[in-house]
């Protein structure tokens, strides 16, 4: 028998009073605390975790769980950043690099299948990568595709071309948005802490400039999506924090439509000794998100990083977003040691999943409005 939030808190004999004190809060809808969040990863019991992260995506999402048919369109590996934790990048002339010319992207847009509803557009950093390049490129997708949403560019590659332009975050999205820019996805956080960006990825942006680029979008009418890099040399304390400044700007912009845990995986990088989490890590600290991030509405299991069957297990755990069918047309997580046959799954698929979780699969469009 399933257990309600409402059963713990009449059972006298189960939770802390620190428990307890989290539950109320999740039932009535209150902001639990930087400390209880905390508390919740340290102590909290991880069937208790799944009943009040299912509380809080019931009541945003009901039974609900979205999926979209996108692609994802990753122009190069070749990148200027040499982050620890990463498996995809390469550099000039180096084996498996490559680089996608705009004859290559016409060819590789005309092939997508003619339903897709959003193309997903990013990559390494290339050397040469500029803004009037990446002008061009949303143009070029945007005649060959008039209808599709346009998610193009990290935080971690508009700097850049930003900075190369001299120009203020807000000018240059301007010109993308001009071209026919949608969104922005939500890669190039990893972990907020400085001190940890330092050892992991140090040639990248700070926090304080993606976040200062996302206000920015947000402020222009883009939404955006939001990451965060988990299972490495972070203390739980450090994901809080992350989580804090991306619920501190929420409050303040409203432009985040997803959080979207993104687990570390250690094969083929330079910090392939670390070990990776468990699974029940990773359903732990999606039901952590889901209880602290109370005002971004979706919660997303990618399942090319994670597994499909493991994706499936954290929709008991907050999650109302399994992302989309992709087609194969990602290589990030293939780099790091997922297998290819978990990098494509059909509508049929994806829409079966999720009704063996017990919950109602809809397909949407990229600002989660219901596509009939």
């Amino acid at each position: 028998m399933d257990k309600s939030l409402e059963y713990y808190l009449k059972e006298q004999n189960i939770l802390s009073e620190t428990d307890r004190q989290i539950a109320r809060k999740v039932l009535s809808g209150e902001r639990i605390t930087f400390q209880e969040g905390i508390h919740l990863f340290e102590n909290t019991d991880t069937g208790l975790l799944a009943v009040m992260a299912d509380n809080v995506r019931h009541r945003l999402n009901g039974t609900k769980v979205y999926y979209n048919k996108n692609v994802h369109l990753e122009l190069t590996n070749i990148c200027i950043y040499d982050c620890q934790f990463c498996s995809f990048s390469r550099k000039i002339g180096e084996a498996g690099s490559w680089n996608y010319s705009y004859d290559d992207v016409e060819k590789i847009v005309n092939n997508m299948a003619e339903d897709i509803t959003e193309i997903h557009i990013t990559g390494g950093t290339h050397p040469e990568a500029s803004l009037a390049g990446y002008e061009l490129l949303i143009k070029q997708v945007r005649r060959l595709r008039p209808q599709v949403h346009i998610k193009a560019f990290s935080a971690a590659e508009l700097f850049n071309v930003f900075r190369k332009a001299k120009i203020h975050d807000d000018e240059g999205l301007q010109i993308l948005i001009d071209a026919g820019l949608n969104s922005i996805p939500g890669g190039g956080a990893e972990i907020f802490d400085e001190a940890i960006r330092k050892q992991i990825c140090p040639e990248k942006l700070s926090a304080a400039a993606w976040l200062a680029l996302h206000k920015a979008a947000h402020l222009k009418g883009l939404f955006s999506n939001a990451t965060m890099l988990y299972g490495h040399q972070e203390l739980y304390s450090h994901r809080l924090h992350h989580m804090e400044l991306l619920r501190n700007l929420q409050d303040e912009t409203n432009g985040f439509n997803a959080f979207i845990p993104l687990k570390f995986k250690n094969k083929n990088n330079a910090m392939s000794y670390l070990p990776e989490v468990t699974l029940v890590e990773d359903l732990r600290n999606y039901a952590v998100s889901r209880v602290f991030l109370d005002n971004i509405p979706h919660l997303k299991a990618y399942w090319p990083m994670l597994g499909k069957k493991q994706a499936q297990l954290a929709l008991g755990f907050g999650v109302d977003d399994f992302d989309g069918t992709i087609d194969d047309t990602t290589d990030i997580y293939v780099a790091a040691g997922m297998e290819k046959s978990e990098n494509t799954m059909n509508v049929q698929e994806i829409r079966q999943m999720i009704t063996q979780a017990g919950f109602v699969p809809v397909e949407r469009y990229s600002d989660y409005t219901a596509r009939i």
